[in-house]
């Protein structure tokens, strides 16, 4: 029961955030990203709309719903296209990958999310790792 609950809270947080205005929680924004490829301060956005209600206001990872992409191995060894491959299809629960149990939606649960969006996360996602 438990479980099925934290699962009914995960998607409620995010349908939430992708429905909810951007913010941003302090007063830097980011620069573009090393890799050059998409515009991370859109990606920025697009991560405070869509991204922290699991992986946090600072990419740090929620304990039992996302991982941090600060520091993440994952990210740093893909390239900027498999990594928008990857945010198009998500991680299912019960992929063997899948440490935290929790679903990780395509496109973070929005559906919204464009090609160049995701492009402007992957850049946001390198930036929290430069």
């Amino acid at each position: 029961m438990r479980k099925g609950l934290i699962g009914m809270l995960v998607v409620l947080a995010l349908v939430f955030a992708a429905c909810s205005e951007s913010t941003s929680t302090d007063n830097t924004t980011a620069t573009e990203a090393p890799s050059g490829g998409g515009d991370s301060a859109n990606g920025e956005l697009l991560y405070n709309a869509s991204c922290i209600a699991c992986h946090g206001p600072n990419g740090e990872g929620i304990e039992g719903l996302g991982k941090p992409w600060v520091g993440s191995d994952f990210i740093n060894s893909n390239s900027d296209a498999a990594m928008v491959a990857f945010l198009l299809v998500g991680r299912p629960s019960d992929d063997p990958l899948n440490t935290t149990g929790i679903a990780m939606l395509p496109k973070g649960g929005n559906p919204s999310l464009t090609d160049a969006d995701l492009q402007d996360l992957v850049a946001y996602m390198r930036f929290l790792n430069s």
